[in-house]
């Protein structure tokens, strides 16, 4: 079947002027790795509430009880709200790039997926790692396959380095200068 010309995008020109490709392409990361973190939240609570046993100096019953274990769960469910909050707002800037694009609504665009794609990062790996410190010992057994939200969320996040997002959103709040238009922003 032939293509025809008005559906081939000519590639070496996306760049040449305002565009969403790459902070839309950044935004489906962010979400790729919000879910993540998501899941490894949504896996713990599960086993902590029906698998882990407390530990004895917390004086509970259940280690969904103790206070440490309830407390390190709210400091992970925070960093996943802020992730899921600000993978929202990006999604809307891209939207709104898209309905009146210029370089100031890609730029904004792109700066809000940076937050997202730093954010969405920190809060899987978060998630993935301290999962193992919330449920206990018995959560690492191989057989329970809990360690694929950490190896997802490091595999995933690896794709290009969030502090490069740091630094454009750093950039951008010392002297307003617009990341760069190169599709990884």
């Amino acid at each position: 079947m032939r293509v025809p010309d008005a559906h081939v995008t000519p590639w070496h020109l996306t760049f040449d002027g305002p565009q969403v490709y790459g902070a839309f392409a950044q935004l489906l990361h962010a979400a790729i790795d919000t879910g993540i973190a998501r899941a490894a939240v949504t896996d713990a609570a599960a086993f902590v509430t029906t698998r882990s046993r407390p530990y004895p100096d917390a004086g509970v019953e259940r280690a969904a009880d103790d206070p440490l274990v309830v407390h390190a769960f709210g400091e992970v469910e925070l960093a996943v709200r802020s992730a899921e909050a600000l993978l929202r707002e990006a999604a809307v800037a891209v939207e709104a790039a898209e309905a009146d694009l210029t370089e100031a609504s890609a730029g904004a665009a792109s700066l809000a997926v940076a937050a997202a794609r730093a954010s969405s990062t920190a809060a899987s790996l978060e998630a993935g790692t301290r999962l193992f410190e919330v449920a206990g010992t018995r959560s690492a057994l191989a057989r329970l396959n809990l360690d694929r939200h950490w190896r997802n969320a490091r595999t995933h996040t690896l794709h290009d380095p969030a502090a490069w997002k740091v630094q454009h959103l750093g950039r951008h709040a010392v002297d307003g200068t617009l990341p760069p238009n190169h599709g990884q922003i």
